[in-house]
């Protein structure tokens, strides 16, 4: 059959390439169906990709911590080298939707790549944004600037879609010309030069300290956002202003820049790769994007205490460990459906609030490798004995680096504990592009007033942070104390459960 070459499947909605983590063949080694290959890592997870089909490997494409585009060629097999009884397991088995048909090798590249390969093994939080999928060209051209082009949902970069908002130009009406369809930098300033005229004499981009705008909701300007220095000329006709500042900006492979660190003999220098990696992306994205404030009050979870006490015995017969999240959860449900503007999520690049109609709580986890938020779906639906049995299932699936892609991302709201280590409070970053997020923090006794009378209760601080952009601080507020209500007031739970 001779040469057959493997291509980098797409393994996740929106998932456009994926840095390698550890090969598990070699050149030359002889593979089975099935067998581990490589573990690659996306924004969303680490997968561990298994070979499709048997037979010797030729060659494997790209090193441990490169990133390979979804698509490209990732392994060439010898398919004429197989293990002895190899043949009738490199043939497709029924409803093994993940792999190649048995095509010949000269038709092997222009296959589709499988659309999933292996077990998701990890996820980080922030990270399931609304990435665009690639644009399908048919006839593998690309249409020109002066074309009357749209495309709903364009790849681009997050530094290319920020250059854009910057320029104010609509990045659904860019003509691409990078690999697979994707918007570049280049792209986006050949789009807007024909329209500008300019008025100011700007420095050379090389000589530019990294930027980061002050960014509108709508076409009336806000004042900029507190921290966010400087201000340059803008353009002609109302053109957007350009801010100048300290902040970063997320910034295509090989255009990052910054200030040598000097190190001392003995040091250890460690490089920003895998899941440590798509959190450092991930948190300065949300950092820079959303305008974070937080609301901090306390909650007195006295009466919640007790019903839990009561309940507990209840669900250790049905086998469940009922602890205080579900309550959690379901008091957040309860005050997401008074203010439904709390679950939704910015669209950055069709500039849009999507209200969302499901109610899909992530649950933010620390775990060695790194944060990672299962969901629990469609949390109205279920009751707080559901709730705490699909949390423990969650937490033993991510612990044990099992937990299946339908467990990670599409959350429209995220809760954050530290449990036992949850301090007096923290201000939580938002996982992006949801606009809000609680953080539960320890249970401490202190003196409460009840009926005029000073009593000792179960207190515990809650901290929420919003985007500003979407929640105004009185809605912030209001959402809050319709959390500490249901918490202060277990009963109204289950009156009001739908």
């Amino acid at each position: 059959m001779g040469k057959y070459e493997f291509r980098l499947p797409d393994i996740g909605e929106g998932v456009t390439e994926g840095e390698i983590v550890t090969w598990l063949v070699s050149p030359g080694d002889v593979v089975t169906e099935d067998q581990p290959m490589v573990e690659v890592m996306t924004d969303k997870a680490t997968v561990t990709i298994t070979s499709p089909r048997a037979g010797r490997i030729v060659e494997t494409r790209g090193k441990v911590g490169g990133v390979v585009p979804v698509h490209s060629v990732l392994v060439v097999y010898d398919l004429d080298d197989k293990p002895a009884g190899a043949a009738a397991a490199a043939s497709p088995s029924s409803g093994a939707g993940m792999r190649h048909s048995a095509a010949k090798a000269a038709a092997a590249a222009a296959e589709p790549a499988a659309t999933a390969v292996g077990d998701i093994r990890e996820d980080l939080p922030g990270m399931n944004l609304m990435a665009p999928t690639p644009a399908a060209w048919t006839n593998g051209s690309v249409p020109s600037a002066g074309a009357a082009y749209f495309n709903e949902k364009p790849l681009a970069t997050p530094a290319t879609r920020k250059l854009a908002r910057d320029l104010g130009i609509d990045l659904r009406r860019v003509p691409p010309s990078g690999p697979g369809g994707r918007v570049t930098k280049d792209d986006v300033r050949a789009h807007e030069a024909p329209e500008e005229t300019p008025v100011v004499a700007r420095p050379a981009p090389a000589a530019a300290p990294m930027a980061a705008p002050a960014r509108e909701l709508a076409a009336p300007r806000r004042a900029p956002v507190a921290g966010v220095e400087g201000a340059a000329a803008g353009r002609a006709a109302g053109v957007e202003e350009r801010a100048a500042g300290a902040a970063g900006e997320l910034l295509d492979e090989g255009e990052r820049r910054g200030v040598p660190v000097a190190a001392a003999p003995g040091d250890e220098r460690i490089p920003l790769r895998g899941v440590r990696k798509r959190i450092f992306e991930g948190m300065a994205r949300s950092k820079h994007t959303a305008a974070h404030f937080t609301f901090v009050e306390e909650c007195d979870v006295s009466a919640l205490k007790e019903r839990r006490a009561r309940l507990r015995p209840l669900a250790e017969k049905a086998g469940v460990k009922l602890t205080y999240l579900p309550f959690f959860v379901k008091a957040a449900v309860a005050a997401l459906k008074k203010h439904p503007m709390l679950n939704s999520a910015f669209d950055e690049a069709a500039q849009e609030i999507v209200l969302k109609k499901s109610y899909h709580i992530g649950i933010a986890s620390a775990t060695e490798a790194g944060l990672i938020v299962p969901v629990v779906r469609d949390a109205d639906r279920r009751s707080v004995l559901d709730i705490a049995r699909e949390i423990a299932r969650l937490s033993e699936d991510t612990k044990a680096g099992k937990v299946k892609p339908g467990d990670l991302g599409g959350s429209t709201f995220t809760i954050t504990s530290l449990g036992q280590q949850g301090g007096l409070f923290a201000t939580p970053i938002l996982n992006f592009p949801e606009v809000a997020i609680l953080g539960i923090h320890q249970m401490k006794q202190k003196p409460v007033v009840r009926d005029g009378q000073i009593v000792i209760g179960d207190v515990m601080l809650l901290s929420l942070s919003f985007d500003h952009r979407i929640v105004d601080g009185h809605v912030g507020a209001a959402f809050a104390y319709e959390i500490i209500g249901y918490l202060e007031e277990p009963d109204r739970l289950f009156l009001e459960m739908s």
